[in-house]
């Protein structure tokens, strides 16, 4: 490989492919570090985001920071995630190949493995960034590099067809990503100690419900919707009552983009549908599923009008026929009245249309909601590890790849503060513990510490979150504004929390008088609080609890049980829901993977935003406190030398050792090096003593490949000669000359006839002529082989096939040589009747009378004892064997006989003449039923017959174009027979 290299390279043809693009020495300029902790220039954002370009710009779109991986979204299809891929990175070193999302995910396996722990790939970033995808391929990943088993392939088929049924069901398009993730996931996937998958799990948070009854402009609702109504079967949809044009139902319209190019609803309902199949969805829960989404699309095109006084009054339309399978008159007063407490007892009071519209829509999210979380929980069911009560060996440990998705800016940035604190927190335990373990000192790093905003929004009963609880539960009106108020009264005086009235005169102009500003760890983010109280409540009507209730449907039952506990009592708002969630699951982070939101080319103000939010500058500071390189011994040794000829040789030249030392520390497991410049120094001094060391290689392994060419060519020149001496003395007596060559001679020729035997004892032709001295073992085998076929043939014949041999025989000892169509009745087998009756032998003939020769159809009847001829059930005549002197044909193809008689009655009727379509097998059964083999006659030319005593008849034979039977001119009966192929 190495002189390959070289040669290569000489030459002028390396091609720059994805691994030797990063690898080569010319190309490090032009593709920028791998690692980023290996940028000289560590502490330059500029620095930063030109390596981020050059690499992107070479489809080079992962770049490490030590053990956490940058992915660049390319907004296009790449040739890196093929199964040769897969093969590549599977068992080798994190930083031994170019960085790559299947070496994160290797990684954290073997280290799970070998580590016996939880492990976890936290995917962050924004919309449109790529990280649904990222999921995907380390799914797909761990489908192929996994150990393979029923239940592995089942639990792998599982977890993938998860992701087209969770993408249906909780994606969307937005303005920024045609197939947004608008839930947040978190997905296990649980694994034995030998670290096969038996099972999985999904927990998602956080569904954007309101996108069910609204959208902005350039968004869509729910891919499924779409998919339901552009590609449900035509029965499906009339069963549901929907029809084929997005475009009827409010709910879909409201951003006026249905049809997306880049979205092909009618393909993805089919992934869907058969995805559904795969994870073990009966057809009931189906049907029930894609009622249930019908129904939320019947209650968006529910209207309401006002009466006299403003209150609503619900409008009869087809729409009402299908919601939920329940009373239409139930679910007017459910949308028209709510139930409210009036001295102790419960009242209906009447809504507006603006209140019943807001029913509707709550109503529409909660069915939607809950059947989301019955969706995922029949998955998870269906990923379920069923063999950990049953197999001991079953361990606890588990992969988590968990997808942190926007659903409010607010929630998602107050997520990132505390990932960024918990980033910060790891990584610099991991680094002190390193450093700690090799004995190296550890100087402590500056970084913001962002624990004062994230006190600021979750601190009991003063952050932002109890605030926004509390007034949310409280009674009286509450509203977005009295929410500000309490804001500015609780945190009026904290650095990090500005709003309109609380911001001096220069800030005032930038903030409406609804705006709350936070000072983030990435900069400052304005809020605006309109609709904080709506979207942090979750509450239903109790009256239209009780109507949903009342629904046929099984998924809404289990849905929404009866036994939910008190309908007064306020369900738990969304962001404790939320926040409670994240703080539970993230701090098992381990490792992560960052992917960058990139629009088509690289947009450095868009990239610099994202680099300073999810702090890869601070991450950088962090692994650039101490040294910039660091690898055990054997990894970096394994680099530097190679083992050729027994021996083990470094690649650099001796007179060169400091370039190898210089400015490294030698620690207890690994060797150090500070500075990214003493390893690039190193790198092109391994890259130039490579080439000196695999020239020398080249020259002794030509040196050693000439040497054997020597005496292999020797070897063949005495052989050679050999083998000619063998082929003159070859008809001589063996001697030490030719005994060779005559084994050579035997042994070629039974390998020859191995493979050329004959498969049948009828092939006389295929058996290889032998040469003279294998001529008598040839005849030997001959016979052997022919013996053997013939046993195997015997031993297969049946008592049913040897009766039927038999009467071939006889045939052929009649006919044989003698009738032009025998040789196509010998592949016709004979059966013991051509009638349903218990006889001997029957066939149905045509009957040529005597004088005039008309045709009559008869059935020949043999018995034991007679022939008879038969009119249905009426015999038209009988001849005993003893009378029956025999029968004649001609040797032409025709298929007439003639029957001889010996009249011995005046009375008696005289010889038959009969046409038989199965003459062989007719004519056999009688002579072997009879005993006449021998009476009967095959003639050339005429036939004559005997038609009473005194008084013959003549039949003539003769070939022509088509088969023919008439009386001719002469009285005698004319037979025309086909003319019969030469055999």
């Amino acid at each position: 490989n190495i002189m390959l290299c070289l040669s290569d390279w000489q030459k002028g043809k390396v091609k720059l492919g994805h691994l030797d693009l990063e690898g080569a020495l010319i190309a490090r300029d032009r593709v920028g570090i791998q690692d980023f902790v290996l940028l000289d220039a560590h502490n330059s954002e500029t620095a930063f985001l030109d390596n981020l370009k050059k690499r992107f710009t070479e489809d080079l779109i992962y770049t490490y920071i030590g053990t956490l991986l940058i992915s660049v979204n390319p907004y296009k299809e790449l040739d890196i995630y093929t199964k040769k891929q897969m093969d590549l990175y599977m068992g080798v070193n994190f930083f031994e190949l170019p960085p790559h999302i299947y070496a994160l995910a290797d990684n954290v396996y073997h280290t799970m493995l070998s580590e016996a722990n939880n492990n976890f790939i936290l995917i962050s970033g924004e919309s449109g960034a790529g990280k649904t995808e990222a999921s995907k391929k380390i799914l797909q990943y761990y489908a192929v590099s996994c150990p393979s088993s029923t239940l592995m392939d089942t639990v792998r088929d599982r977890m993938l067809m998860s992701n087209p049924v969770l993408e249906a069901f909780g994606n969307a398009k937005t303005m920024k990503n045609d197939n947004s993730s608008r839930f947040g996931k978190y997905m296990d996937i649980q694994f034995d100690c030998q670290g096969d998958a038996v099972g999985g799990h999904i927990l998602s948070y956080l569904l954007e419900k309101s996108r069910v009854v609204h959208q902005n402009h350039g968004e869509r609702n729910f891919h499924i919707f779409y998919q339901l109504v552009e590609g449900g079967e035509e029965d499906l949809l009339r069963h549901l009552g929907l029809e084929k044009d997005t475009k009827r139902y409010s709910y879909l319209v409201q951003g006026e983009c249905s049809n997306v190019s880049s979205i092909n609803d009618k393909d993805d309902w089919k992934t869907v549908k058969n995805a559904l199949s795969v994870i073990d969805f009966d057809a009931n829960d189906i049907e029930h599923l894609f009622g249930i989404i019908a129904s939320v699309l019947h209650l968006g095109n529910v209207h309401f009008d006002g009466d006299t006084k403003g209150y609503a009054t619900l409008n009869t339309n087809a729409a009402l026929r299908w919601l939920l399978e329940i009373h239409v008159q139930v679910l007017h007063e459910a949308l028209t009245f709510r139930k409210i407490e009036a001295k102790s007892e419960e009242v209906l009071s009447p809504f507006t249309v603006d209140h019943a519209i807001y029913a509707r829509d709550a109503l529409a999210k909660a069915i939607y909601g809950r059947a989301f979380t019955w969706l995922v929980n029949r998955i998870n069911e269906s990923l379920e590890n069923r063999v950990r009560g049953q197999q001991k060996k079953i361990s606890d440990n588990f992969l988590l790849i968990l997808c942190v998705l926007s659903f409010e800016q607010f929630c998602i940035n107050y997520c990132n503060e505390k990932l960024q604190q918990l980033f910060i927190q790891l990584t610099l335990k991991a680094e002190q513990e390193e450093y700690e373990a090799e004995g190296i000192g550890w100087e402590p790093v500056q970084f913001f510490n962002n624990k004062i905003i994230c006190d600021l929004v979750e601190e009991k009963h003063r952050g932002i979150i109890s605030v926004l609880d509390e007034e949310c539960m409280r009674p009286g009106d509450a509203t977005d504004l009295t929410f500000l108020d309490k804001l500015e009264e609780k945190m009026g005086n904290h650095p990090h929390f500005v709003t309109h009235k609380l911001a001096d005169k220069k800030t005032r102009k930038s903030l409406e008088r609804g705006d709350f500003r936070l000072l983030h760890y990435a900069g400052e983010v304005t809020y605006c609080v309109v609709g904080f109280i709506d979207k942090n409540n979750d509450l239903l009507y109790k009256n239209i609890k009780d109507v949903i209730r009342l629904s046929k449907n099984p998924i809404i039952q289990q849905c929404f049980p009866a036994t939910e506990g008190d309908s007064r009592r306020r369900p738990e708002t969304v962001s404790p829901l939320f926040f409670n969630s994240g703080k539970v699951e993230i701090c098992f982070f381990l490792l992560c993977l960052f992917s960058l939101f990139i629009t088509g080319k690289f947009d450095e103000v868009l990239v610099r935003h994202q680099v300073k939010y999810l702090g890869l500058m601070e991450h950088l500071r962090v692994r650039r406190a101490g040294f910039a390189y660091r690898r055990r011994y054997e990894v970096f040794l394994k680099r530097c030398t190679c083992r050729w000829g027994g021996r083990t040789s470094s690649v650099f030249s001796p007179h060169k050792p400091e370039l190898l030392f210089i400015f490294c520390h030698i620690q207890r497991t690994k060797i150090f090096i500070r500075y990214a410049r003493t390893l690039f120094a190193t790198e092109d001094a391994f890259e130039i003593c490579k080439h000196e060391l695999a020239t020398k290689i080249e020259t002794c392994w030509r040196g050693v490949q000439a040497r054997k060419e020597r005496d292999r060519r020797a070897w063949a020149v005495k052989i050679i000669k050999q083998f000619i001496k063998g082929y003159i003395t070859r008809r001589e007596a063996k001697t030490t000359d030719n005994s060779e060559y005559l084994a050579f001679v035997r042994q070629s020729y039974l390998n020859r006839l191995k493979n050329n035997l004959p498969k049948t004892v009828l092939d006389k032709t295929t058996w290889l002529t032998p040469p003279p001295v294998m001529t008598e073992t040839s005849e030997i085998l001959r016979q052997l082989h022919t013996r053997m076929m013939v046993r195997k043939y015997v031993r297969g014949i049946t008592p049913q096939k040897k009766a039927q041999l038999q009467q071939k025989v006889v045939t052929s000892g009649i006919f044989k040589g003698k009738k032009d169509s025998y040789p196509s009745s010998v592949a016709v087998p004979f059966v013991d009747t051509r009638i349903s009756q218990s006889f001997c032998y029957s066939v149905p003939v045509v009957k040529y009378d005597r004088n005039g020769f008309k045709p009559r159809p008869r059935q020949l009847i043999l018995t034991q004892a007679a022939v008879y001829l038969v009119e249905e059930a009426k015999i038209k005549q009988r001849v005993d064997y003893v009378s029956l002197k025999g029968a004649s044909l001609s040797n032409l193809g025709d298929s007439v006989m003639i029957l001889h008689v010996a009249l011995n009655d005046p009375k008696q009727k005289g010889d038959m003449v009969l046409q038989c379509d199965h003459l062989f097998e007719a004519l056999t059964k009688l002579a072997m039923i009879a005993n006449k083999q021998n009476n009967i006659k095959v003639v050339q030319g005429s036939i004559k017959f005997e038609i009473q005593t005194g008084k013959e008849g003549g039949v003539d034979f003769s070939t022509g174009q088509e088969p023919m039977i008439y009386k001719g001119k002469n009285g005698h009966l004319m037979v025309v027979a086909p003319r019969m192929k030469s055999r």
